[in-house]
């Protein structure tokens, strides 16, 4: 199969969204003519054409004048996808790996959105990579919610509440993420993890 280059993984992202589907819906149910619509965004009626055939994607400033003359705000085009039961497909070939900070010379993680593409969907998922890192403090952190952590391979050092958890390949872990805690890669090859993220319950 052959691998989407950034661009065409932003662009069938961006399409997912049928927003060329929505403003020809906005337009036919305002009774309003391409040129008519041409008139009052300042575009043309052949570029407002491709936008409705999905030939093109709109740029946020073109879509944000467009919003304008049927007073809707951006979110209408970003809702929900005609109302479709949750499903994506994330292709591995499409996830970008990030340091837990980009300004940290020695990132105690890296990890990988799973759902990236996903909306609507109440939680995040990562595949998360922790390296060989000698004991340290200061490197805590917290945030609201809960978390999930699932333990793929290698062994990995969890602090939580003052205490450190040695966790293994199958182990897993579930945590109050809103109280500081840390992870630490052990061994050689340190540890790979899927870990969850979900918001706090209102």
């Amino acid at each position: 199969m052959k691998q989407e280059t950034g661009p065409e993984t932003i662009g069938r992202i961006l399409s997912s969204y049928e927003i060329g589907r929505k403003l020809r819906q906005l337009r036919l149910r305002k009774k309003i003519a391409l040129v008519d619509l041409g008139k009052h965004t300042g575009l043309s009626p052949s570029l407002l054409s491709q936008l409705e055939n999905g030939k093109m994607v709109p740029t946020l400033p073109t879509l944000a004048r467009i919003a304008m003359v049927f007073d809707v705000g951006l979110e209408h085009f970003f809702g929900e996808k005609r109302g479709r039961k949750l499903f994506s497909v994330i292709r591995g070939q499409e996830r970008m790996r990030f340091p837990e900070r980009a300004d940290v010379p020695a990132p105690a993680y890296f990890f990988e959105c799973l759902t990236f593409a996903t909306q609507g969907k109440g939680f995040q998922a990562y595949l998360a990579e922790f390296p060989q890192r000698a004991k340290a403090g200061g490197d805590e952190h917290f945030h609201d919610g809960t978390e999930f952590l699932f333990v793929l391979e290698g062994s990995l050092s969890l602090r939580f509440q003052g205490e450190d958890h040695e966790l293994r390949s199958g182990d897993s872990v579930l945590l109050d993420s809103s109280e500081p805690h840390s992870y630490r890669g052990l061994g050689s090859k340190g540890a790979r993890a899927i870990v969850v993220t979900l918001p706090p319950r209102i």
